[in-house]
């Protein structure tokens, strides 16, 4: 279980992190600081197909084609800690060495989006407000951890439990079933 785990971890891993260090990189550089949400969450999904993967995997290979709710959602969850973990080791990296200042240009642009789409004084000064909370946050690595794992594991959560449900075999006990 624990080799299945973190190779498909790995796996998923990989993909959401390789597609969000080119994302971030050209959304850095961008002076519009123009990302895609759409984009980052669809990498997401693709990694975590790898927990659907994973756990079939398991079940066929290593579990006789059986496998409970409970164990099918353990292998996804923990698939899904692995990926989150590699996401969250290289958001760290791309952002202490080479994006220091992310925050201050994703802070700028929130506001100027807020003012393009015609806030008022007093929203856009609550938003203000709200982002120089998330720029001290982000002044404290334990932090920045905690919000990129809050980024990433609600949806490797989602897919781990709809897997488990589709994945999830019972043991036939009928014996005419075994002996055919």
């Amino acid at each position: 279980m624990k080799r299945t785990i973190i190779v498909f971890g790995l796996i998923a891993g990989f993909i959401v992190t390789a597609i969000m260090v080119v994302s971030m990189a050209r959304c850095y550089s961008d002076p519009d600081f123009q990302g895609n949400m759409v984009l980052g969450y669809a990498s997401m999904l693709l990694a975590f197909s790898f927990i659907f993967i994973g756990i079939k995997n398991y079940r066929d290979k290593h579990n006789n084609g059986i496998i409970s709710f409970g164990k099918a959602f353990k292998i996804g969850f923990f698939i899904c800690l692995v990926a989150s973990t590699v996401y969250v080791g290289v958001w760290l990296i791309d952002y202490y060495l080479f994006m220091p200042d992310f925050m201050d240009k994703y802070t700028a642009h929130v506001l100027s989006e807020a003012r393009r789409d015609g806030l008022s004084a007093k929203e856009i000064a609550e938003k203000a407000q709200e982002m120089h909370k998330y720029q001290e946050m982000y002044k404290n690595p334990i932090w920045v951890i905690l919000l990129t794992y809050m980024e990433i594991i609600p949806i490797g959560v989602v897919v781990s439990l709809i897997s488990a449900i589709i994945l999830k075999q019972k043991p036939d006990n009928n014996l005419e079933t075994q002996l055919a």
